[in-house]
C-alpha cells in the first residue's frame, strides 16, 4: 500500500518551505504527497517580496477534488494566511474524517514577514487546534498562541499544557529559537498528556535554517501516514531537520534552505 499525505499551505517561489519543502521531505520519506495551495509567494532567502492568497473556495476545491480521489492517511497544515482560509480548512476537515492532522501554525517567515493576519490567530485556536492530532508550534508560535512568555523549560512545560488544553492531542513545541537562554543544544518537547518527552540536538551555527519548521512538521505527517506512533514520528523528524541543517546547500544570499537529501543520504550526526 501506498501511503499519501496532503499538505495545506502556501507556495514558496524560493522552494525552501512551504509547499514545497513539504513535497520534498514526503518524497523522501517515501510517502505519496498531495497540496491544497493556500497562497502564492514572492520569495526567496533574502526575505517574502509578496503574498498573494488564493480565496478560500479556491481552497476548497483543491479540498474536494482529493477528497473524490485520493484520500490521505495524513495531513499537515502551514501557512493558512486569514480566518476565512482556516475556517473553511477546518470545516472540510471536520466533515471528511480524513486522518491524523498535524498543525503547524505558520505566522511569521524566517526573515520576519507576517504570514498568518493577525485577526486570524483566535480563529486558528477557535477552529482548527481542537482538530489536531499533533500541533508544532515554534517557541514565537507558542508563546502568541498562549500569551504566555517562554523563557525556560518550566515556561515551555506550562505552555505545552495550555495548547493541549485548547483541544489538541499532542504538542511538539520546537526548541530552535531557544538561542536566547545561549543553550549548547536544540530541544524540542513532546506533551502528550500524560509525559513530558525532549529530543536534543547539538545547536548548528547557520544562517541556513528557511524552512526548518515546514519540514519538520511534514516528516511527522509522513510518518504518522506510516502508521507509525507520535514519539517515533518526532524522533525521525528530530534526526532529520538535524542532518539538513547541519549538511545545508550554502546556497541563496540570505536565510538559505535546508538539505532535504542529507537523511536520505546517511549524512547524519
Amino acid at each position: 500500500m501506498v501511503q499519501k499525505a496532503l499538505t495545506i499551505a502556501g507556495s514558496d517561489s524560493g522552494g525552501g518551505a512551504g509547499i514545497q519543502a513539504d513535497l520534498k521531505t514526503f518524497q523522501e520519506l517515501n510517502v505519496y504527497g498531495m497540496s491544497a495551495i493556500t497562497a502564492i509567494t514572492a520569495q526567496n532567502t533574502k526575505g517574502v517580496q509578496g503574498v498573494f492568497p488564493m480565496s478560500a473556495m479556491e481552497v476548497y476545491e483543491q479540498l474536494t477534488s482529493i477528497a473524490d480521489d485520493l484520500t490521505p492517511e495524513a495531513i499537515k497544515t502551514g501557512m493558512l494566511v486569514n480566518a476565512e482560509i482556516i475556517s473553511t480548512v477546518a470545516e472540510f476537515l471536520t466533515t471528511s474524517r480524513w486522518g491524523k492532522l498535524v498543525v503547524d501554525p505558520v505566522m511569521i517567515a524566517k526573515g520576519g514577514a507576517s504570514l498568518l493576519e493577525e485577526k486570524a490567530v483566535q480563529t486558528l485556536i477557535d477552529c482548527l487546534i481542537p482538530l489536531a492530532y499533533v500541533i508544532t508550534p515554534n517557541i514565537p508560535e507558542a508563546e502568541a498562541l498562549t500569551d504566555r512568555e517562554i523563557r525556560n523549560k518550566d515556561d515551555c512545560q506550562k505552555a505545552a499544557e495550555d495548547l493541549l488544553k485548547m483541544g489538541a492531542k499532542h504538542v511538539v513545541i520546537k526548541g530552535g529559537h531557544e538561542s536566547r537562554s545561549q543553550s549548547l543544544y536544540a530541544t524540542d518537547l513532546l506533551y502528550d498528556g500524560t509525559r513530558f518527552h525532549e529530543f536534543k540536538s547539538p545547536r548548528v551555527s547557520t544562517p541556513h535554517t528557511h524552512g526548518t519548521g515546514c519540514t519538520f512538521s511534514a516528516v511527522i505527517a509522513a510518518e504518522l501516514s506510516k502508521g507509525h506512533t507520535v514519539y517515533d514520528s518526532v524522533h525521525t523528524a528530530k534526526q532529520f531537520i538535524t542532518a539538513a541543517i547541519t549538511h545545508s546547500l550554502g546556497i541563496g544570499n540570505g536565510h538559505g534552505p535546508t538539505n532535504h537529501w542529507a537523511y536520505h543520504a546517511g549524512m547524519k550526526i
